[in-house]
């Protein structure tokens, strides 16, 4: 080997001498580090948060009264959510065997004779309830009866997760509220403190509790946005309170309590195009339910007052024709026979203004206001009738869902509006202004028995004319005539039905 050679391995050696350290370095220093405690030698790595400066004068003020608030809203959600329930329901219905939603129907055909016979299936659904009341072992709980509907199976899970399996002590669909109740002997089960629902203002805080889309003891809250509303689904006749508290499917049926923590109301039905909350969530409020509660448990079911009449709203032109200055209050558009607003002296075409010596605004008012009156008690009710003011006195009967059903009984079963409403199209307007217009006609009445038709024009009654409603409500009650008879406008032609005799 020659110097040149030597010299070139010598370098090479060295090289990988010194690679060699390198590496032997790095690794002891990785072990080092990786065996140091995070609270070791002062060379250890730590990521620190800063120190926030502490908060002065109307910042330090703002944060404690933020503060207080969430307090609040603590305290709320650890009373009311043990009172608070989720309610599993299963319906069993029915549908015929040889339906198209059979899947098997594609492989073997369409069935053969005698294989017609409903099969049922099992239907869930996830609803909220409150634990209103409870008597030594007896736990009932509110809800709302869409939730409950047909059930063949109630399971109540409450806030800790215990199940029972409950059962319907009654339903009421006018108010859309149902009882249920399951049995225990443990003692820790939670009450919900019922509060007065009269003396919610718009702006105070609310707070819904309940299982939406099945997300268990969900807490939201807002305020009471509007009072009184109402227009709820399936002829609902609550005067709901409005709220923008989150509300979805599933809340049904659960609380809305207050700041306080007592309960102010029921979830019931949200407003929604899309079938999610939009903040507009509504609630029926409590106090339209302590009563029934008591009557769930008594008798099985609410009682309502009857005063046998059927009311409607009013437009401005009619009640133009009618010499009404207002249209707040609600118009009596048919009477029973025989009811206690027959024997009170009530009539077709009253405008009642007041119940008791309290103001009458809406329909809606004066059907919950009617329903709240017991059986056996009188009532006064104050009336606008041709231009005059007049008292009337009726003994309320106990609501039967048969006889309010009965429409032979009702007097006289068509609905007209002056030609000026805007239900009245307009090449159909006589010109003159004069008439009755015919916008509906119920069944089994003495107007569909004369066969009176939507879209007549009355133009007299008992070949009297009939210069606007006032005139014609004035003709139609006319004691004196024992038969009616009407002339009306229809496609153009002039006719005379047959006469109708007065029982």
């Amino acid at each position: 080997m020659n110097l040149k050679q030597r010299l070139s391995s010598g370098k090479l050696f060295v090289f990988n001498l010194v690679m060699l350290g390198i590496v032997l370095g790095a690794a002891l220093t990785l072990m080092s580090f990786s065996c140091a405690s995070p609270s070791g030698s002062p060379g250890a790595l730590r990521a620190e948060t800063p120190a926030l400066p502490p908060p002065s004068g109307d910042l330090a003020q703002a944060l404690a009264a933020a503060e207080s608030i969430q307090r609040a809203f603590n305290y709320v959600a650890d009373t009311v959510k043990p009172s608070v329930v989720e309610l599993d329901v299963v319906e069993t219905l029915s549908a015929p065997s040889g339906s198209d939603d059979n899947p098997f129907r594609f492989f073997f055909g369409p069935p053969e004779d005698g294989e017609q016979a409903p099969r049922e299936f099992e239907q869930n659904g996830l609803g909220s309830g409150v634990i209103v009341r409870r008597d030594r072992n007896t736990v009932y709980v509110l809800t709302n009866n869409h939730v409950v509907g047909a059930a063949t199976r109630i399971t109540v899970k409450l806030h800790d997760e215990r199940e029972f399996e409950a059962s319907v002590v009654g339903t009421d669909e006018r108010r859309d509220l149902a009882l249920v109740k399951f049995e225990t002997s443990d003692e820790d089960i939670s009450v919900a403190r019922l509060g007065d629902s009269s003396t919610l203002r718009v702006g105070d805080w609310a707070i819904a509790i309940g299982s939406p889309l099945g997300y268990f003891e969900s807490v939201t809250a807002g305020i009471v946005s509007a009072l009184g509303r109402s227009g709820g689904p399936d002829g609902n006749i609550s005067d709901f309170i409005q709220t923008d508290a989150a509300i979805n499917r599933g809340n049904s049926g659960g609380a809305l309590v207050n700041i306080r923590g007592e309960v102010i109301g029921i979830n019931t039905w949200i407003a929604s195009n899309t079938g999610g909350s939009l903040g507009l969530g509504f609630s029926i409020p409590i106090n339209n339910a302590k009563r029934a509660i008591d009557d769930f448990i008594s008798k099985g079911k609410v009682e309502y007052g009857w005063l046998g009449v059927l009311l409607r709203e009013i437009d401005k032109p009619s009640a133009a024709s009618l010499a009404l200055t207002d249209s707040k209050g609600a118009f009596v558009g048919h009477v029973f026979q025989g009811s206690p607003a027959d024997k009170a002296g009530l009539l077709p075409g009253d405008f009642v203004i007041a119940l008791d010596g309290s103001r009458v605004s809406t329909v809606d008012q004066l059907v919950r206001a009617v329903g709240d009156i017991p059986a056996g008690q009188k009532a006064a009710f104050t009336v606008l009738r041709d231009g005059k003011r007049l008292d009337l006195e009726a003994l309320i009967e106990k609501r039967d869902d048969a006889s309010a059903a009965d429409y032979s009984k009702l007097w006289p079963g068509l609905d007209v509006v002056a030609p000026a409403s805007p239900d009245v199209p307009k090449e159909k307007a006589p010109k003159d202004g004069k008439g009755a217009y015919v916008v509906n006609v119920l069944p089994r009445t003495p107007a569909a028995i004369v066969e009176l038709k939507p879209g007549d024009l009355v133009v007299a009654v008992n070949e009297k004319p009939v210069d606007g409603l006032a005139s014609f409500y004035r003709l139609l009650n006319d004691r004196k005539e024992q038969k009616v008879s009407f002339t009306v406008v229809r496609d153009g032609a002039t006719l005379t039905t047959l006469a109708f005799v007065r029982k």
